[in-house]
């Protein structure tokens, strides 16, 4: 069974729970910072604004996370000591400027009543069964919001984007990136979801298999 819980829920846990879910989800990506996961996990945990973050559980594991935002306020929230305290004084102060100046900006496009869908990361153990639909379907009910965008995908996530686009997300812009050769992504897409919509399907709510 899975259940969709505010991450302050969690308690004391909450920030780490949230942060080992965010590093088997993207830390592929921050290999450059530390290889060793659990590095990773204790350098981005305090980054986390907790109040913005949803965890689906699965039979009370954390299984997945995703955050909703008007798309001006920021998700996380990075102190360069503490980077530089778990990754060291160039490494840490080089995820200090990532976490700050990629992770913290507003959406390209906000608008009243559009909710931001971000950091959508289901745990490798728990893949494959609902998870993420789960999370965002119930991030669908959130009643400030009369849409929502997911943006800069990269096209290369074919998984994800398949997933955006079964729950009724369309395609609203595409932005070429220049690192193709070497990432293996050639565009970041941007998706919007409008609770009206015709192609929204009917949700099941936060509970699903």
């Amino acid at each position: 069974m899975i259940d969709i819980v505010p991450a302050r829920s969690l308690g004391d846990d909450a920030a780490r729970s949230v942060s080992e879910i965010f590093v088997d989800g993207f830390g592929q990506h921050f290999t450059a910072f530390a290889k060793d996961p659990a590095r990773l996990v204790d350098a981005f945990a305090h980054t986390f604004v907790l109040d913005l973050f949803h965890v689906a559980t699965v039979d009370g594991e954390p299984a997945g996370i995703a955050a909703c935002t008007d798309g001006v306020q920021g998700c996380v929230r990075s102190d360069v000591a503490t980077m530089r305290r778990h990754l060291g004084l160039i490494r840490g102060s080089f995820a200090h400027w990532v976490f700050t100046s990629q992770f913290s900006e507003p959406i390209k496009d906000p608008r009243p009543r559009q909710g931001s869908i971000e950091f959508v990361a289901t745990a490798a153990r728990h893949r494959g069964r609902g998870v993420a639909s789960a999370l965002l379907r119930q991030l669908h009910t959130l009643p400030q919001y009369d849409s929502f965008v997911l943006a800069e995908v990269a096209d290369s996530n074919a998984a994800a984007l398949s997933v955006y686009r079964r729950l009724g997300y369309v395609e609203y812009d595409r932005k070429p990136v220049r690192h193709g050769r070497f990432s293996g992504i050639n565009a970041y897409v941007s998706l919007r979801y409008a609770k009206d919509s015709p192609a929204a399907p009917l949700g099941r709510g936060p509970a699903a298999r």
